[in-house]
């Protein structure tokens, strides 16, 4: 390794987070094992309280990750059997699986070439193909916030009144971003959380939440997540699930919560950093127009896969990780490639070969910027 003086840089550093945040993270879960509520204890409610006020909704519901935020959504709209889920090709795996698991199809769209969001143009194309095929019901949008960045939400929004549709927000990458001064978190029916470990804003385990602004449908939600329970524990009214935030990750999501806005902050100046040192070498990451992201991903685009190949190796070889987000495109996936249409998806292939995801998260100190830039510039 060339950078012999100095160790391997983390992309992801949670043991220094840990140090950093340490005693506040030790009385929140102290406080746990002192109540021994470990299944929906009083953690679980205070947080959810603190995520609605963050986001402006007016109701927040705790789960257990959020992939199975995803299913409690799609559940309480009865989709299943029959029904097409129109959704992002270029995001992660859980968006595409949840619609199958219900019985439902995925319909993957394609993503702009510069923010690589869903788009909206390619959208409307699909669930018209989707109509006039007459092989499946459209019921669903999945709006994907990529990468700490937001969709494109006023075109879903209208395409999705148009076409008379429920939209849902998975906002799993990008809890902490904001949309022409508001916070994300309402820009759909129903907006989805993860507290994966990875995320900006991150448990030491699974977890996730619901947002929305519907009273009702946050009771159903709540059923949903203990097993379609009503008022008691053995009233049954429905098929649920267990889907329950634990309560010590909810304890440590509120030791977290407390330094999120600084951590955020931290953040969006490393981006910027990168922005700076990088530009001419690479292309730099697109904002969206009026947004700040939350980072939680902060990729650069090669000419090619050749290219790319060779920088992973110069990285390594300077003690700088690096990550591809995502190898391949949901169409392209053995379990997903039955399911596919067959529809041309140019841009989420092209990004697969290109995409290079660089370290970014609080702990990153300013001589390790540093050293990321120097090696991606040669």
């Amino acid at each position: 390794m060339t950078d012999t003086a100095d160790k391997p840089i983390a992309f992801l550093d949670l043991a220094a987070q840990q140090k950093r945040l340490g005693a506040g993270l030790r009385q929140r879960v102290d406080a746990v094992f002192e109540h021994c509520r470990f299944v929906m204890g009083p953690e679980v409610f205070e947080l959810e309280a603190k995520l609605a006020e963050w986001c402006g909704a007016k109701e927040c519901v705790g789960v257990s990750s959020g992939t199975d935020a995803l299913q409690i959504v799609m559940m309480a709209e009865n989709i299943g059997r029959g029904d097409a889920v129109f959704l992002p090709a270029f995001t992660y795996t859980a968006t595409a699986e949840v619609p199958l698991v219900l019985g439902a199809t995925p319909v993957f769209v394609d993503v702009d070439p510069n923010t690589f969001q869903i788009d909206p143009t390619h959208l409307k194309a699909r669930i018209q193909a989707v109509r006039a095929a007459g092989k499946l019901t459209p019921r669903a949008i999945v709006g994907v916030d990529l990468f700490g960045q937001p969709a494109p939400w006023q075109a879903l929004r209208t395409i999705a009144q148009e076409e008379g549709l429920f939209l849902l927000a998975d906002c799993a990458q990008s809890f902490g971003a904001n949309l022409n001064g508001a916070p994300l978190g309402r820009e759909a029916t129903a907006t989805t959380l993860s507290f994966f470990p990875s995320k900006p804003l991150g448990g030491y385990g699974d977890g996730g939440a619901i947002l929305t602004d519907d009273p009702e449908r946050a009771d159903l939600y709540r059923s949903l997540r203990t097993h379609g329970e009503g008022k008691t524990r053995y009233q049954v009214l429905r098929t649920g699930m267990n889907g329950r935030l634990d309560t010590l990750q909810a304890a440590v999501l509120l030791a977290k919560l407390e330094h999120f806005k600084d951590e955020l902050a931290r953040r969006e100046a490393i981006a910027c950093a990168y922005d700076a040192g990088l530009k001419e070498s690479v292309q730099v990451p697109a904002r969206v127009p009026g947004s700040e992201s939350a980072w939680a991903i902060y990729a650069i685009l090669l000419k090619n896969s050749a290219e790319r190949e060779a920088l992973q190796a110069r990285l390594k070889e300077h003690g700088v990780p690096s990550a591809i987000y995502y190898p391949l495109p949901l169409h392209k996936q053995p379990a997903y490639e039955p399911h596919h249409d067959g529809a041309a998806l140019p841009v989420s292939e092209d990004l697969a070969e290109r995409i290079l995801a660089l370290p970014i998260h609080p702990e990153l100190t300013e001589a390790e910027v540093a050293r990321v830039i120097a090696a991606v510039r040669g």
